[in-house]
């Protein structure tokens, strides 16, 4: 088996050497993943300028592949350029920071890579690991953190995918573990409303002009059945089951009358 690890927080984060880690018996692995941090990236590919590949030592001995671009960037390159055949497994984090509800899905760098994968066929998992601390969340290189938890969830899941493959109808699991969980049981659950409630902060330079940024207060609201909700409330690994298809109700727009 041949498992491909990328991320959005780089390639010398702590965490995608825990992703390694909890997999590595069970296949091949490849690290590649972009040379610097890529948060809120999305799934964003770099068109306009050339993209170059390094092969890095990692901090736990191996080597991986540098990629300097985004994480779509890294898993583009990695199943076109740097690997013999598509990998049986994609894997994408351990991100720092959770990753959970709809208004955010589509921002996340760590999920882009894993929705890049899975439009490729390539059944994949993307993995965060809740933190409490703001202040680490989009830090560069290693990161002191513990990471057995998630390693031992993130090897049930990745065993299981690796033998069955994923259901029909699902591309890519989203899993989020809580930072203090109570027990191992994975809630199967959907995706909440939102991460933060975004507020905007302005501030102005030394010559008077006004600029801005975009931040966030944590979404408070977590609906029974969400992955908010088995994070945060139930302090349970939430494991959301996502398609590359977003296609919806096609015959509520039929009845429409365009004359």
């Amino acid at each position: 088996m041949k498992i491909l690890i990328s991320n959005d927080d780089g390639v010398n984060s702590s965490g995608i050497l825990a992703a390694k880690r909890a997999v590595e018996k069970l296949g091949e692995v490849v690290v590649v993943a972009p040379s610097s941090q890529q948060s809120g990236i999305g799934r964003a590919l770099t068109l306009f300028e050339p993209l170059r590949i390094n092969l890095v030592d990692l901090i736990d001995g191996s080597q991986g592949f540098s990629v300097s671009g985004t994480p779509t960037d890294a898993v583009i390159l990695a199943i076109f350029q740097l690997m013999d055949e598509k990998p049986d497994l994609l894997i994408s984090g351990v991100n720092i920071g959770e990753n959970i509800g709809k208004g955010e899905l589509t921002t996340s760098g760590t999920i882009g890579a894993a929705m890049e994968a899975a439009s490729f066929n390539i059944p994949s998992i993307a993995i965060s690991q809740q933190v409490l601390r703001g202040d680490i969340k989009f830090e560069e290189g290693h990161i002191e953190l513990d990471y057995s938890f998630s390693e031992k969830i993130l090897y049930k899941i990745a065993k299981k995918v690796l033998k069955n493959g994923l259901p029909d109808g699902i591309d890519l699991l989203n899993l989020n573990i809580p930072s203090n969980p109570l027990n191992e049981d994975i809630s199967i659950t959907k995706l909440g409303e939102r991460m933060y409630n975004p507020h905007i902060e302005m501030r102005f330079d030394p010559r008077g002009k006004s600029y801005y940024w975009i931040d966030g207060s944590p979404y408070e609201y977590h609906e029974e059945g969400t992955d908010g909700h088995a994070l945060k409330i139930e302090k349970r690994p939430s494991l959301t089951p996502l398609s590359s298809d977003l296609t919806s109700n096609l015959e509520l727009i039929k009845s429409w009358d365009f004359k």
